[in-house]
């Protein structure tokens, strides 16, 4: 046999016993009351269990029910709390100035009993409704975000399938990238945007023809035209999409062969030209890919990779991207080995 839904929990925020004693009464065996003879008991209250609603007396010294309010509403952990002021003021300007700071409603002393129980039943419905609603719009966010992102995923995989049959390669190269740029001082918001965009980086590969993709020797000049030409096709298959996370994966595709001292391609950026997302996932995709095989080289070993990576500082690399990265290798290298081919 299911368990009866816990009973709403219901503050009465007043300095006089007798109306907490009244309310108590009204409000009966529906509902959790709780009781604060002050506002800042109430504030104490509220945060540490938000209850379903507050009925909160406006005439209380030291610190008026408009005062509470102001503080509950100014709060991330009470500010969703439906308030409805008691008071024996009748004027209008009192019960404006209570809607204003973001009360749900009014009820008077001398207290009608049904009225109470009409108004606290109906905003603590309309409350416990609200917060359903935001729930499963949060929900479905999510799975939205996370049917995105393996989309994504499995997009920038697909690319590297046609070079690397294992596909693992843009599974470690953006969790590097992500260590990189929380070492450079990227805040975790920005981070986690370049985790997520980075396996796109080379989705261009896709209209490259295999019989240069998959050259076992080194490309002539007109193969590697058509080689670049994959930044251009990614960013073109990306498209100018509105979200952010698609912004950045554009970017990425299309500049993370632009080097530091604007010898890359596909426009010849030079330095800070070059957008930061790029500048991290260049660094990262470089180095592993030295320590990877492919049709047309053997694995680097670390030893070798580092010390190419430390002649490219101030050239293919910026230099303060150089310095993080040695400040998280030993990271680096268990995301190499977590994610191995």
């Amino acid at each position: 046999m299911e368990s009866a839904p816990p009973r709403p929990v219901v503050l009465i925020v007043d300095d006089a016993p007798e109306s907490i004693d009244v309310l108590r009464s009204v409000l009966g065996s529906n509902y959790q009351v709780k009781a604060a003879i002050n506002g800042r008991t109430a504030l104490d209250l509220a945060e540490q269990a938000q209850p379903d609603l507050i009925l909160l007396d406006v005439m209380m010294p030291d610190m008026d029910g408009y005062e509470v309010c102001r503080r509950l509403k100014g709060n991330p952990l009470t500010a969703k709390i439906p308030i409805i002021f008691v008071t024996t003021l009748s004027d209008a300007d009192s019960e404006a100035r209570g809607l204003e700071l973001g009360a749900v409603d009014y009820v008077a002393k001398p207290f009608v009993p049904a009225l109470v129980r009409s108004r606290v039943g109906t905003h603590v419905a309309l409350h416990r409704q609200k917060l359903l609603l935001e729930s499963l719009v949060e929900q479905r966010t999510a799975e939205l975000v996370a049917t995105r992102l393996e989309v994504i995923r499995r997009l920038g995989r697909a690319a590297e399938y046609r070079d690397n049959e294992t596909g693992m390669h843009v599974l470690r190269m953006s969790h590097i990238a992500a260590l990189i740029a929380r070492a450079s001082g990227v805040c975790e918001r920005q981070a986690e945007l370049i985790l997520q965009a980075s396996p796109m980086h080379d989705v261009g590969k896709i209209g490259i023809p295999d019989r240069i993709l998959l050259k076992p020797g080194k490309l002539d000049p007109d193969e590697w035209e058509i080689m670049k030409r994959h930044t251009v096709i990614g960013a073109e298959i990306l498209g100018d999409h509105p979200s952010e996370l698609m912004g950045m994966a554009r970017i990425v595709a299309l500049r993370h062969h632009e080097r530091w001292d604007g010898s890359g391609y596909p426009d010849g950026l030079r330095g800070t030209e070059i957008p930061e997302p790029a500048r991290i996932v260049a660094l990262a995709d470089v180095f592993d890919a030295l320590l990877s095989v492919r049709p047309y080289k053997r694995a680097w070993s670390l030893d070798e990779a580092t010390e190419h990576i430390k002649a490219q500082s101030g050239r293919h690399f910026e230099p303060r991207l150089v310095d993080a990265f040695f400040r998280v290798l030993p990271e680096c290298l268990a995301v190499r080995d977590k994610y191995a081919d």
